[in-house]
């Protein structure tokens, strides 16, 4: 099995997703507030996962400029979860730069009093593996 396919593999097994179910419908991208910060739309994250086309997707600007929002798991009909695939994607990409995930422990000490509650739990829904 090649670096590539591992990629592939990890990301498949972090987001939990199956990207053959997606018909190409758009319904994810049209309903992306971030749609015009990307790079690679969110309903072709599943056919470059599908291809193994790792390294693009890991140059695009998408994975980090998505907001995490999750409307385009909403509106999938299909239950492919795109927002899943891109955050799969990301932390593929810290993971090979040599990141690492925070700790509990780090927490308290970066959260601003002012964040809002949401974005917290954006984060936590994130890293849940």
């Amino acid at each position: 099995m090649s670096m590539k396919s591992n990629e592939r593999e990890e990301i498949l097994r972090m987001s939990g997703v199956d990207p053959t179910k997606c018909m190409k419908c758009g319904k994810c991208s049209a309903s992306c507030p971030a749609y015009d910060e990307f790079d690679i739309k969110p309903h072709q994250f599943a056919s470059y996962i599908a291809r193994g086309d790792m390294y693009e997707l890991m140059q695009s600007k998408t994975i980090w400029n998505c907001l995490g929002c999750f409307a385009c798991v909403e509106r999938c009909p299909r239950d492919v979860r795109p927002g899943k695939l891109i955050d799969g994607v990301r932390q593929a990409a810290v993971r090979r730069r040599g990141g690492t995930h925070l700790q509990p422990e780090d927490i308290p000490s970066r959260i601003d009093p002012d964040t809002p509650q949401q974005l917290l739990m954006s984060v936590l829904r994130r890293e849940r593996k």
